[in-house]
């Protein structure tokens, strides 16, 4: 019988896996200027989003991971899973062009973890061009 080695290890104990820090993640869509101007309900954009996000692939399952909120005319949506910032952009797009307001409206990234509702700038080039002729 041959003998049989024995296999030592790294010398490290492996205590099970190392533990990631919870990250809390929080995103702010700005809708102050199109609030003030009457043209979009803040309530019914939140319970927009209520409806659709995801979370895990499956919508209205937001359990203690996920949590929106509304502050006058601010919504807040605070997450402690990967949430990207993307798809709440792209969820404010798919509302405004729902309740045709994609043409005055366009979503601006004014802070690393906030968006901002803005008109669209219409330029005066229009005008010159006209005068020209």
């Amino acid at each position: 019988m041959a003998p049989t080695k024995q296999v030592k290890g790294t010398g490290r104990a492996q205590s099970g896996k190392s533990k990631k820090k919870k990250t809390t993640l929080r995103y702010m869509i700005d809708c102050t200027h199109p609030v003030e101007d009457g043209i979009m309900d803040v309530a019914n954009f939140e319970k927009y989003l209520h409806e659709r996000i995801k979370v895990e692939g499956k919508t209205n399952n937001f359990g203690t991971a996920v949590a929106l909120e509304r502050n006058k005319n601010k919504i807040t949506l605070t997450s402690e899973i990967p949430f990207s910032k993307r798809y709440l952009k792209y969820l404010t797009k798919k509302y405004l062009k729902k309740n045709n307001l994609r043409d005055w409206l366009r979503v601006v990234a004014s802070t690393k973890e906030a968006f901002e509702l803005r008109y669209f700038q219409i330029n005066q080039d229009e005008e010159e061009e006209e005068g020209d002729e």
